[in-house]
């Protein structure tokens, strides 16, 4: 008996061993991490609308419908390098008498306005058009009888500084007269409120190209170009530099004298019209309402279309019947003669 209650006790010691070695196995087992339900990514945040230019199609933070100025800007070697042309929305390049050109600045845009612009020039008929399509203020300095008789037979909105506007403009002593006529957008958007002139925009602006298919455009083969207007001592080159058509005069870069800063174009467009010459002086009538020939060069690449006076009055640029989209930034606009193809006056490599 005593054996046999030895046996049972050795097993029942043995049972609750085992069942304390299994216990003890559980307890060493760490527990399971418990897994956090998983969470919704933030979105990300979106970026602030921007507003694009009218006139040069550039992004501003917020909406600019301020109307635009057109100042003219004396051409000759004596009134280079010029004041304010980099900071132009559009910029235009036109012939006046005698074979020299005239520039069209074409302000819209510009944030700052205390930057100076000149020297400042004379005006005539077709420049007061080319500043209608904007449906712009004119700045400049005398006109001939036509211009003066369509400024004030018509009630244009115009800042003279002969006749009507003189305490917004000034003369430098660097340089001299007429070479030397100067104002700035402050003093010019001053005159604008002090004649009661509007001064909101009404114009819709050029078509542009969307920021994904500017930087899908493929860069082409026209890196560098020349333009023969109708003096053979006067030559406009422009060189493509990332994007950007560097300007030069007769192989030296065209500067702005406030910056000195080479002045460049995203968009080179060349128009070509009937020039007529109109007296002794060498006075012209410049066609810009019948339409013609026309070329756009973006980043290497050349698109021939028209040029036509549009029903919203501005002067645009198509293509099988499309407008033409430009990309955003700035412009130069040359109006170039007939007599020979745009391609004569415009040479490239």
């Amino acid at each position: 008996m005593k054996l046999k209650f030895g046996l049972i006790l050795l097993v029942l010691v043995m049972v609750v061993v085992t069942a304390c070695g299994k216990e003890d196995v559980k307890q060493e087992v760490p527990p399971l991490e418990s897994t956090p339900p998983p969470t919704e990514e933030a979105a990300p945040t979106p970026a602030p609308p921007t507003y694009p230019s009218l006139l040069s199609g550039v992004g501003f933070e917020e909406q600019n419908n301020t109307r635009p100025v057109a100042v003219l800007i004396n051409n000759l070697a004596p009134a280079r390098p010029q004041s304010g042309l980099t900071e132009a929305d559009i910029i235009w390049e036109v012939l006046a008498e005698g074979g020299i050109t005239r520039l069209i600045a074409i302000f819209q845009s510009t944030e700052t306005a205390d930057f100076d612009i000149g020297p400042v020039r004379s005006n005539r008929p077709y420049f007061i058009e080319i500043a209608d399509s904007y449906d712009a203020i004119i700045a400049h300095a005398g006109a001939s009888n036509d211009a003066y008789a369509i400024l004030q037979k018509q009630g244009k909105p115009y800042l003279d500084e002969i006749s009507n506007a003189g305490s917004y403009y000034w003369r430098s002593s660097e340089r001299k007269a007429p070479h030397n006529l100067y104002t700035n957008l402050s003093k010019l958007r001053e005159g604008v409120s002090k004649k009661g002139y509007r001064e909101e925009a009404t114009i819709q602006g050029y078509s542009f190209l969307t920021e994904a298919e500017a930087e899908s455009m493929q860069v082409g083969s026209i890196k560098q170009l020349d333009v023969q207007f109708q003096l053979k001592g006067y030559k406009v080159s422009y060189q493509l530099d990332e994007g950007v058509y560097k300007r030069s005069i007769n192989d030296e870069p065209h500067i702005d004298k406030n910056n000195d800063k080479q002045l460049s174009a995203v968009n080179l467009i060349f128009m070509q019209t009937n020039h007529k010459v109109l007296d002794n002086e060498g006075r012209l009538s410049v066609d810009l309402q019948s339409g013609g020939n026309a070329l756009v060069i973006q980043n290497g690449q050349s698109i021939e279309g028209q040029w036509i006076a549009a029903e919203d009055g501005m002067l645009r640029f198509v293509s099988n019947n499309e407008e033409i989209k430009l990309l955003p930034g700035q412009s130069i606009i040359h109006i170039l003669p007939t007599g020979k193809t745009i391609t004569e006056h415009v040479n490239w490599e």
